[in-house]
């Protein structure tokens, strides 16, 4: 992370600050006083957020198991990429549109509305982001049916390496664990069912010791739930699995431990207050979020010696 002298709220030097660090994609600041570290975590939605960030300690062997869907379970960050893709080409009347190389830490591992802010900023200034969630969840009504009958993207949803073994070694050993997704739960739920009967593990329901998505799309003339304005950096669908789902009271954190390949994914488990495993293979390094990663491993079968030992 890089020294930064202010932000929008703090100075250095003023009110107790000592340091103030940002990474490269500057999705967040850690300002550091000399008895409490603060995260700063922006939004293009305009609901910025301040937390906490507490010291961690995990010690193994670990009572629960947090995972991240989207490129640590399953690999499907290039599919939802070329739906945010499709829809901005929409916007933009322009059929052949696709994102930049440097544009990927900023639409993978946030919600939809923050990904499609993004590239209305970057792209489409002109369109509203109403038109653009519109546009979203039509394209992904439509390629979500087309991959349930077999005539969509065949290499949409992949189990990532070595998952089946590494579940079955977590349930072996008695770990619970928590599936966690900023997704909503209409794109989170055909990933991660496609990736069970692909493995032949059958209903992921009955298999996770808990199910956290983004919730129910928000769409005009339907209810929705929360879930795009909360979700990872920010630590409440990691906090939620943990304390509501399996049970575990933050006192107990140091029993818990989370694994992520993304740098939202990442500051959302230490901001919920857990170890985090940062898995090889996403946006962590290119987002300059590594060194709050309190451990790293290329595959997920690595993690079972943190894990369990």
């Amino acid at each position: 992370m890089t020294e930064i002298e202010k932000n929008d709220l703090f100075r250095v030097g003023c009110g107790g600050v000592i340091k103030i660090l940002t990474p490269a994609d500057k999705k967040i600041d850690v300002i550091e006083f000399k008895d409490k570290t603060l995260c700063y975590v922006k939004s293009k939605m305009g609901y910025p957020a301040i937390y906490p960030m507490h010291k961690v300690c995990f010690e193994p062997k670990a009572k629960a198991v947090l995972m991240d869907l989207d490129g640590t379970t399953v690999h499907s960050e290039e599919f939802w990429m070329w739906i945010i893709d499709r829809t901005t080409a929409q916007l933009l009347g322009k059929n052949d549109f696709s994102h930049e190389p440097e544009d990927e830490p900023f639409i993978s591992g946030h919600s939809v509305s923050e990904h499609l802010q993004y590239m209305i900023e970057r792209y489409a200034k002109e369109s509203s982001l109403d038109t653009a969630r519109r546009y979203y969840f039509d394209i992904v009504k439509y390629e979500m049916n087309e991959i349930v009958n077999g005539r969509g993207k065949i290499d949409a949803f992949t189990p990532a390496e070595g998952l089946k073994y590494f579940l079955k070694a977590l349930k072996k050993e008695g770990v619970k664990i928590g599936l966690v997704t900023s997704g909503l739960y209409e794109k989170a739920m055909p990933e991660i069912i496609s990736a069970f009967r692909q493995l032949g593990m059958g209903d992921p329901a009955d298999f996770y010791d808990c199910i956290i998505t983004a919730g129910q799309a928000l769409r005009r003339g339907q209810p929705g739930t929360l879930g795009e304005l909360e979700p990872k950096p920010h630590p409440w669908l990691y906090a939620e699995a943990a304390a509501v789902g399996l049970g575990i009271p933050f006192e107990e954190r140091h029993k818990v431990i989370g694994i992520e390949d993304s740098s939202a994914g990442v500051v959302s488990i230490r901001l919920a207050g857990f170890s985090c495993i940062g898995l090889s293979g996403g946006n962590i390094e290119k987002a300059g979020i590594s060194e709050l990663c309190n451990y790293r491993a290329d595959k997920l079968e690595e993690s079972l010696d943190i894990i369990l030992s």
